[in-house]
């Protein structure tokens, strides 16, 4: 009884980390794009510059949901082992 009701748990704190993390990049991501456009309305010669910034920027901010799904899947597995 115990391990299921560890097990739940385990499992809806997984789920929140991988939704958090997915709003969390969604965000991140429009925010990056929206400043690239009006830096690229204020500045158009500027474009290939803030185009390779942004670029190196959303891939990082994309890193933060795979690093949560990794995270989640050792959470489960630590669980399911005790």
């Amino acid at each position: 009884m115990e391990t299921s009701i560890g097990f739940a748990g385990a499992l809806i704190g997984v789920g929140l980390m991988f939704g958090l993390a997915a709003c969390g990049a969604g965000i991140g991501d429009g925010l990056v794009t929206g400043k690239m456009i009006e830096g690229i309305a204020r500045q158009p010669e500027a474009k290939s510059t803030l185009f390779m910034n942004t670029l190196i920027s959303v891939g990082l901010i994309e890193a933060l949901p795979i690093i949560a799904i990794v995270m989640g899947f050792i959470v489960l597995s630590f669980v399911h082992v005790l």
